[in-house]
């Protein structure tokens, strides 16, 4: 598929990524779902990986398709439970919904936003833009605190295991995508400086380990 398209969300049930489908089918916006395992993390080497339905759109669709779901949350407002969850929340909690709304359904966003309003918070459309851009500028600053798995990658590339390669690989490209659709790299500049070293010594390892483990076999002749 193009590299045009970038992943929007991921589901672990194939129904809820057919749904959001049958919403981009509906307005024209181009699209694929793609079954995937998770993508390697290196807190997660040692775990069997899920598999997920990836829904992929091009990066400039993005705020068209948060809009459209808000919009299409916001018909099934009138059909939500008395005792569904977000009810109990006090205002704060319900700020924090809008606040980290990525780490949200759309849906939950949408009632957090009513209750609040319900309850006479009156939440602007230019005060979610800007709760959104500062959240956006939140989401940039890259993750830091890699000095484990730095080491880690170290020594398995010094030892000449794939390992290295892929802790390597992944502390130098690794980016995430934003709410918005843009993408940034995961790590801070330092960590991924020592991704690359750690990359480059993997490489250098195995070529050499795999040669001192066949030199036997091409010496056995002599």
């Amino acid at each position: 598929m193009t590299p045009d398209f970038i992943t929007y969300q991921k589901f672990n049930d194939s129904a809820l990524a057919n749904d959001l489908a049958e919403l981009l089918e509906q307005h024209h916006i181009p699209y694929f779902v793609q079954e995937e395992t998770s993508g390697f993390d290196p807190s997660m080497v040692m775990s069997n990986a899920a598999v997920d339905y990836a829904v992929k759109i091009k990066s400039e669709d993005f705020e068209k398709v948060n809009q459209l779901r808000q919009e299409y949350e916001e018909k099934n407002l009138d059909d939500v439970e008395n005792d569904y969850y977000l009810f109990s929340f006090t205002d704060d909690e319900l700020m924090e919904v809008l606040t980290k709304a990525d780490e949200w359904s759309t849906f939950d966003v949408v009632l957090a936003r009513k209750v609040l309003t319900e309850r006479g918070k009156n939440i602007s459309d230019a005060d979610i833009a800007a709760v959104h851009e500062k959240r956006i500028e939140e989401l940039k600053v890259p993750e830091s605190g890699q000095s484990t798995w730095i080491i880690i990658g170290y020594i398995c590339a010094l030892m000449g295991g794939v390992l290295g390669l892929f802790i390597g690989w992944h502390l130098k490209s690794h980016k995430k995508t934003l709410p918005d659709g843009e993408k940034v790299y995961a790590y801070t500049e330092q960590d991924r400086w020592h991704g690359k070293i750690i990359f480059y010594i993997a490489i250098v390892g195995t070529i050499s380990w795999s040669l001192v483990k066949l030199w036997p076999a091409f010496t056995s002749g002599y």
